[in-house]
């Protein structure tokens, strides 16, 4: 039997029940976020595809569209292109609320609103299917027509303030929040360990500097230093990943200081010394080791805080630019509808980030509690 410590942590981990939905809830959405594409009903860059008749229509319904052209020069990309950026569309399209055939001329009425009826207008079926393929079998224009240039989209949690599928901007706005919040616990990671392993392992002068520089930042509001850095560096996705990073290295900080200097004069960090050991390694392979737990939990609570910064600055306009969606943007876009009979279209990217951050922070407590860390200043 395995009675490794990893495997005692991960048993007390499974224990707690919360802990563990919240690392199923957090697993389904890094899944969600990596097929992305593939599973989105709309699969255009972006989720940008735009149908102004159909604003902020409810969630569940459904409409008739009209090919009215064709693009074959788009290129058709390979199966990885498609999952990363998505399939930029070869045809453009046009809602209608009916058509018929008379003539080989197509009358179609396009939707212009629930309490709207649109004039007829025509195109010619030749021009409409072009290069159309239908097997003998069904030998007329109206099955023509409908096998080539007719489809249906149902809008299961309704469409946006510019036409636009709602879900698929949801389910692409998980991309943007799980990889800035990896790329800024990184960050941080990488900031903190290294300058508090320093800190707490040589104290004196070199501690005093780094506590002095740890406090200074440590004072200064998260959002408002973000936003600062965001200044600097510009508006852009990849600039928000280096300015979240950079204002939440301060709590990996203090928390690698304070256990280093616990560890540093017990007796395997002294015979790593008397071994001749360089300082690296002794830190490397002898402290930091012993010392996951802590920051694992950490790390865990700071990937919530990232994703609310990032929100934050999305709200603020600092974040994600359009048309790459991200909640935060989307609430900014939507807001003013919370008190219309339109809230849904706040309140669901609100949603997303409410039980993601809550996930966040439950698993951070299931592994603190697994790695039995107490008296340190970690907050969840």
């Amino acid at each position: 039997m395995d009675n490794s410590p990893s495997r005692k942590v991960w048993l007390k981990f499974r224990r707690n029940k919360l802990a563990l939905s919240g690392l199923i809830f957090i697993l389904l959405l890094m899944l969600i976020g990596v097929l992305g594409y593939l599973i989105m009903p709309d699969n255009s860059p972006n989720a940008n595809t735009m149908h102004l008749q159909l604003t902020n229509k409810k969630p569940g319904r459904s409409f008739q569209f009209l090919i009215i052209s064709k693009n074959p020069k788009v290129k058709k990309v390979n199966f990885f292109e498609r999952m990363l950026y998505g399939q930029e569309p070869n045809f453009k399209s046009i809602p209608i609320t009916s058509y018929r055939i008379s003539n080989n001329q197509v009358f179609i009425r396009e939707y212009i609103g629930d309490d709207e009826r649109a004039e007829e207008s025509s195109y010619k079926l030749k021009d409409l299917c072009n290069n159309c393929t239908l097997p003998s079998k069904l030998g007329n224009e109206k099955k023509l027509l409908e096998l080539n240039n007719i489809y249906s989209k149902t809008f299961l949690l309704g469409t946006d303030i510019y036409g636009r599928d709602l879900l698929s901007r949801l389910v692409l706005g998980i991309r943007v929040s799980l990889s800035v919040g990896l790329m800024a616990v990184l960050i941080s990671l990488f900031i903190g360990v290294s300058l508090g392993a320093i800190a707490g392992y040589f104290g004196g002068k070199v501690d005093a500097a780094i506590s002095w520089f740890m406090n200074v930042v440590w004072s200064l509001p998260s959002l408002l230093l973000v936003i600062a850095i965001s200044f600097a560096l510009g508006k852009g996705f990849w600039q928000i990943f280096i300015a979240v990073g950079l204002s939440t290295w301060v709590d990996v900080a203090r928390l690698v200081r304070g256990q280093v200097m616990a560890l540093k004069e017990v007796e395997f960090v002294e015979a790593a010394r008397a071994l001749g050991f360089s300082t690296s390694r002794t830190i490397v392979k002898h402290i930091l080791p012993n010392i996951a737990g802590p920051i694992l939990v950490v790390a865990s609570a700071n990937f919530a805080s990232a994703i609310l910064l990032e929100t934050g600055l999305s709200f603020l306009g600092f974040g994600a630019q359009p048309p790459m969606p991200s909640w935060g943007s989307m609430i900014k876009e939507h807001f003013g509808y919370i008190i219309m009979d339109a809230a849904y279209l706040a309140v669901l990217p609100g949603l997303a980030i409410m039980f993601t951050v809550y996930a966040f922070n439950v698993l951070a407590i299931g592994l603190r509690d697994a790695f039995d860390v107490k008296g340190q200043n970690i907050s969840v």
